[in-house]
Order: C-alpha cells, then structure tokens, then sequence
C-alpha cells in the first residue's frame, strides 16, 4: 500500500514500535502512537490504547509484545483495517535478501553465531530482528549486497503477510507462550509463516530430529537443506560420531565447538548451514565456530568460588530451554527456577533434576505452581527473589557443585526482561 498520507496506528512503544514510527514517518505517513501507559517516548507523543484511537487507521502496525487479538482492534477488524507487525512493514523497505532463524530455542545463539561466521567470513551482512536492533531499525543500513539476519519470533511471525525470507531456519518447536499463542498448534503456524511465502532459489533449514519442524518442509517452495544430531541427512549438516559432517564433508570435530551441550552442536549445524548457503566455505565456517564468544544469558560462565560454577542461562525462559541447559551439566546442580508462567507444564523437569540437582530454589509468581508439580521428586527451596536465591545457593553449594540460573519462566514478575535478570545475577555472583 502506498503509505504517503495513510493514517497509520503503531501500537506498542518498546524498541520496535519506536522505529516502526520513524520509518512510517519517513515514508510520508501520518502517525500515532498508542500504548497502554500514555507518555512521550523520544519526543513521540503517545496515546492511550483504547478503541477510539484506532477510528480513521488506514493501516495498523502492531510491536512484537502487542497480541493480534487485542479487544481494542475489534471493530477496525470489522472495517477491514490491515493489520500488520513491525516485521511485515520493515521488509516492504529492507534492501538484501533475508536471512529468517526461528525456534522455541537457540534462535539467538544461533543468529549471533551466524552474523559472526559471515563477518570471519567476508560475506556482507547485518543483524537483528528479536535480537539486537528492530527490523524497521535496519532499513537505512540495509543494501542490496548485504545479507539481513533477523532472529525472528512467534510474535513478529504471526502478522506477516508477504513477508519472505531467502534463507529461512526453523532449530525446533516445543511448548513455548502458550498464554498469548492458547495451543501448540497455533504456536506452530506462527512459526511456520517463516517459509509459506518463499518460491524456487529459496532455502529451508530444517531440524529433522523434530516432527514439527521437518513437516515445515512441506510448506515451502524452497529447496531444503537439514540438520540432525542424531541421524544422517544430505543435504545438510550432522553429528557423526565426534565429527560434524556439512554436504556429506567433514566440518569440525564437536569438541572444536566453544559452546556447551548438544543443543549447541545443533544450533552450530543450523548456523553453518546457512552460512554455506551464503556462501561461506568449511574452512571459513569452522575457523570462525572455533572464535565464537557466545551469547550473554546463554548458558553464559560467570565465575568459580571455592570450586563452585555459577552460569547464567537468564534466556531459558521455558521448559525445554531448561532441559537444555541442565542437560549440559554432569550434575551437581543448584538451579533457580521460577518467574512468570507462560501457562507451562514443569513436570518434564523433575526426572533430570531427580537425577542431577541437589535442589531446586525458586523463585517468583510460578513458584507454587512449580512446587505442586515437581512434589516428591526433587528437593524445594522457596527463596522468593532472586538474591535470595543466590545467597541460599552459596551457603549451601560444596566444591565441584553448579549453581545455574535457568528459570523455565519469563522475568516479567521481578525484571523488565531476561537481560535484566541475567545481569542481576551476575552482580549478585559478583559480589559474593
């Protein structure tokens, strides 16, 4: 649509709705700002979402945390408003194909890890998305030599509509915001949108080890190329033995890998399989792996005191990412649990924790709902709050213990986000 002189609704005044509105702005549009606590954001006036706000809206454009069945937009439904995120409107503008990775989990490590094996590289490329910068951000430092690689929600996915990606990669669906998405299948359709629109001379990355994620394969044009940890796949990348083999070559040995866990080799596959398909060579890909820093709140090291390890894994904010991440460790666990439910099922936890944990400590608004469904297979420690958490854990932690901080919840009940969770964290380890 042409968006000089359209009345144009942004709701949702975090990062992303922000730079939704300067890029309406300078494509001619006339805007408002809505959003539940009416302020001024950079100079941005903003309204109060109520339904009167989206009356003469020629187009509406809704940030990430802002659900798409939001009572306020029920009548411009009715008139037949387009209704698009922030993510459907950046790419009407973003120059350069697009590289789109989603996933319950390991999207951010595995975009960061792509974006730094492309620049070890020489391929030309930008990153952003849910990690970083917002799409609509990216825009005026988009060109059409460079690659856009954008960690992409449930939440950015659900609202596009023409949306493409080149290279698109799904790394595994398991339940994850169920109380804004209500079922798993609806959950996987948003993610799935990620490959309806792509056509021939497109590319698919695709986990075979998850049934979700490999009926994806079905939904695109595009050629596929998958990865596995378990099992061989050509074309594509797999863990043979110790060695991960790309197009049926060897890549790497796993224990080249800088990253904790089997999740990460797979991310790792993920990564280097797209950054082949951009053009990246073995050599290339695996120099670079070998570098890779890591991801803040990933699993991330924080420090050892008295022979204990403390790791931040702030961004396991659901079940299966906490699977994950205690899957990563021999044992020996001291791990925080807890935050706001995002209407989760814990029990997949308690045969791990039964075998690994000392305890389980908890903290937050899920607390209870934690204690009820782990009962009787693990020992609870109700902490509260995440200091007193760490402080519970450091009196009781003895040499050769971990003391990990994976919550399988959103931080919204204490912290403004997981980021801020995770550095609370580090501060208290710190200080100890």
């Amino acid at each position: 649509m042409t968006l000089k002189g359209a009345k144009v609704v942004v709701v949702g005044m975090a990062r992303s709705g922000v730079a939704a509105v300067e890029l309406l702005r300078e494509n001619g549009a006339i805007v408002r700002a809505v959003d539940q606590t009416p302020m001024a954001i950079d100079g941005i006036p903003v309204d109060p979402q109520s339904e009167a706000a989206f009356d003469d809206a020629d187009l509406i454009v809704l940030s990430p945390g802002v659900p798409a069945d939001l009572p306020e937009l029920s009548a411009a439904k009715r008139r037949g408003v387009k209704i698009i995120g922030d993510l459907e409107l950046a790419s009407w503008f973003l120059q350069g194909e697009i590289v789109g990775i989603t996933g319950a989990n390991g999207k951010t490590t595995t975009t960061a890890l792509t974006g730094h094996i492309l620049k070890e590289s020489g391929v030309a490329a930008q990153v952003g998305g849910n990690i970083g910068r917002p799409p609509a951000s990216m825009v005026n430092t988009s060109r059409a030599d460079q690659l856009n690689v954008l960690e992409l929600s449930s939440f950015q996915l659900e609202t596009t509509v023409s949306f493409r990606a080149h290279i698109g990669a799904a790394l595994n669906v398991t339940p994850d915001h169920l109380d804004r998405h209500y079922t798993m299948e609806n959950y996987a359709a948003a993610k799935s949108r990620l490959f309806v629109n792509q056509r021939e001379g497109d590319f698919a990355v695709l986990n075979h080890d998850d049934a979700v994620t490999r009926g994806y394969a079905n939904l695109t044009k595009g050629a596929v190329r998958w990865f596995s940890s378990t099992h061989a796949v050509n074309p594509g990348a797999f863990l043979d033995g110790s060695q991960i083999l790309l197009d049926a070559a060897p890549l790497m040995d796993a224990s080249e890998v800088p990253l904790k866990g089997t999740h990460n080799l797979e991310n790792t596959m993920a990564a280097a399989a797209i950054a082949s398909l951009a053009g990246a060579t073995h050599s290339q890909i695996r120099a670079a792996v070998m570098t890779f820093p890591g991801v803040e709140h990933r699993l991330e090291f924080v420090r050892e005191r008295n022979g204990v390890a403390w790791y931040n894994d702030s961004k396991a904010t659901n079940v299966d990412a906490s699977l994950k991440a205690i899957a990563a460790f021999p044992g020996g666990l001291w791990i925080i649990l807890g935050g706001k439910d995002k209407n989760s099922d814990y029990t997949p936890l308690a045969a791990p924790l039964k075998e690994k944990a000392h305890a389980a400590l908890l903290i937050g608004a899920a607390a209870e709902k934690i204690r009820a469904q782990l009962s009787g297979e693990v020992r609870m420690i109700a902490c509260r709050t995440l200091e007193a958490a760490v402080h519970e854990a450091h009196a009781r932690a003895v040499g050769g213990d971990t003391v990990l901080l994976a919550p399988a919840c959103a931080s919204f009940d204490q912290f403004e986000n997981y980021e801020h969770r995770g550095r609370e964290f580090k501060r208290l380890v710190g200080e100890l």
